[in-house]
């Protein structure tokens, strides 16, 4: 079945599909601890949600796309837990430690290769990984910058109403997170005018500084004004980003790495100290003469687009961030199209590790699937 089937499928054809799938045959053969699950493996466990799902007062007002992404979330929250589980020895206890992190990059590759919209795929994935954030709200310092940061990433009426069915599908008598504390996690959202829609920030600058700050303030506005702007391209080989620029963008100059990588005859391959060296020396003249700029690479994971981002707010700049990520079978013909070719296999293991920009990132972001330009 593909993506568009599985929209349309009845939870009975849905669940009937994923006990063929080696991900799921995994997680039926995968253990719980009895205090948290008393029901049994993830797999029973996982099919106590979808249904609890259905029987939420708020599913019948659900649109139809929202009762996608919760309905194919519950079938991914627990995925990278037959990954990640390990038996405490003396105690005998059951963990999963991270299994919400890795599971966001399972749920991403498998609804990847299903054909899933980039969209609706990363609303699932992010899902997925945050999935346990609203039971341990009381356990932050600051709970209301918990429901502004998550708003950011998720919607938190979708991750509350999650929690809510997760919490549900289980054994009852085993649970050591009452429900008092998802009720709270609602609350404390519409308060801070960011259960149905993200935290409205003054401006993008205030949201921006937020993310960096140590200690974040939620009053804090600050002024806005920019140095230059930067446009940081961002996607697996093959995904568009030199057409993009040319068609989108053509007005500006581009620092690219990969034509770095060409004038100093440095290969993929080698080490990459030089090319960076050089790459962020351009960057500095274009930001010291406040020049606007765009910066070309693949800057697929969170912490590498870190390092450049950072170098761009040190120096006041407007950082605007595209990301690009055609059908993947598309992306692979245009890959092969190019004279300088990534290898398949390399560029499969880049979408397994990939991490899509968000709004905590930037002052603009634009993900597109190249269907535009």
């Amino acid at each position: 079945m593909n993506w568009e089937q599985l929209k349309q499928a009845s939870l009975e054809d849905l669940t009937d599909w994923a006990e063929s799938q080696p991900w799921c045959q995994a997680m039926a053969d995968c253990a719980q601890d009895v205090q948290w699950h008393a029901e049994g493996d993830v797999w029973t466990h996982t099919k106590l949600v979808l249904r609890q799902l259905h029987e939420l007062d708020e599913w019948p007002s659900l649109s139809a796309h929202e009762r996608t992404v919760l309905t194919f979330t519950a079938l991914f929250h627990d995925v990278a837990k037959p990954l990640t589980t390990e038996v405490e020895s003396g105690t005998g206890r059951v963990r999963s430690p991270k299994h919400a992190v890795k599971g966001e990059h399972v749920a991403r590759t498998v609804l990847r290769e299903l054909g899933c919209d980039l969209t609706t795929r990363e609303e699932i994935a992010r899902l997925v990984r945050y999935h346990g954030r609203p039971a341990f709200l009381l356990e932050r310092d600051e709970p209301t910058h918990e429901v502004v940061r998550l708003s950011c990433l998720v919607s938190n009426q979708l991750l509350y109403l999650f929690a809510l069915a997760d919490t549900r599908g289980r054994d009852t008598d085993s649970m050591s997170r009452p429900e008092e504390n998802l009720h709270i996690w609602k609350l404390m959202a519409e308060d801070a005018d960011c259960f149905d829609q993200p935290y409205p920030f003054a401006t993008d600058h205030a949201r921006f500084t937020f993310f960096r700050q140590d200690t974040p303030n939620l009053h804090y506005a600050p002024h806005e004004e920019y140095s230059g702007h930067v446009t940081l391209m961002s996607g697996l080989p093959g995904s568009g980003k030199d057409t993009w620029l040319r068609q989108q963008r053509s007005d500006l100059p581009v620092v690219s790495l990969d034509d770095i990588r060409s004038e100093l005859d440095v290969e993929p391959t080698d080490d990459q100290g030089n090319v960076a060296q050089l790459a962020k020396e351009r960057c500095r003249e274009f930001l010291r003469a406040g020049t606007p700029f765009a910066f070309n690479a693949t800057n697929t994971m969170r912490q590498t687009r870190g390092r450049w981002i950072n170098l761009f707010a040190d120096y006041h700049a407007r950082i605007e961030i595209v990301y690009l990520e055609p059908p993947f079978e598309k992306l692979l013909h245009q890959n092969n199209a190019r004279s300088n070719a990534v290898p398949e296999p390399v560029i499969r293991k880049l979408a397994e590790k990939c991490e899509p920009p968000t709004w905590m990132e930037c002052h603009g972001l634009i993900l597109s699937e190249g269907n535009d330009y």
